[in-house]
């Protein structure tokens, strides 16, 4: 076996220890704003804030001129490779074969695409944990956003449990996504600074 394939059976025997937490949580009086993921079995809490929203909602009306609303989710709990790690990804876009389970979930391996805008806080996750996460399930376009840093890193090709390829580019230029599954031109001169 590869590592990669070590690593997704290791992610796929440890669902019910993620349900299980995940069980917790909803029973925890988590604050309103807040969003909750298990990253390598720790429970992390977020504040949503405006900057934040903005950022999100900037991706999202571009990816909605291109993709169908059933495709794109925010928020939504996706479970990926590696120990306990069940992310609620700022923007998730699906693919087009993508099934729902019975149980209401979906794949990671039915992802295209994954954004995620940076708090102070999950900075390192979304560099860290996520970022191998994301490539060992070999999520073919991974952005971050960082409104400190006012830009995106976009990370493409994953291969051997690693991105191949990364673009820096600042807030104010445009992404250029279309040799990509995303096939567009993100544009980021809205995207706001914190």
């Amino acid at each position: 076996m590869t590592v990669l394939h070590d690593r997704i059976a290791m992610a796929d025997a440890n669902t019910d220890s993620l349900d299980e937490l995940f069980e917790r949580l909803e029973r925890m009086p988590v604050p309103e704003g807040y969003k909750a993921e298990v990253i390598g079995g720790n429970i992390f809490m977020t504040p949503q804030r405006t900057t934040h929203w903005r950022i999100i909602a900037g991706i999202y009306d571009q990816l909605r001129v291109k993709f169908p609303l059933e495709r794109i989710l925010s928020d939504v709990r996706i479970d990926y490779p590696g120990h306990l790690n069940g992310f609620a990804s700022d923007l998730t876009l699906l693919t087009e074969e993508a099934v729902e389970s019975e149980d209401g979930r979906w794949s990671h391996k039915d992802v295209a695409f994954v954004a995620e805008v940076i708090s102070r806080g999950t900075a390192p996750n979304d560099y860290g944990p996520k970022l191998t996460a994301y490539a060992v399930a070999e999520i073919p376009v991974y952005l971050v956003a960082d409104p400190y840093q006012g830009r995106c890193n976009v990370y493409t090709d994953p291969t051997d449990g690693d991105y191949a390829k990364m673009l820096r580019v600042d807030f104010g230029k445009d992404i250029d996504l279309t040799g990509t599954v995303i096939d567009l031109v993100l544009k980021t001169d809205g995207f706001p600074r914190d």
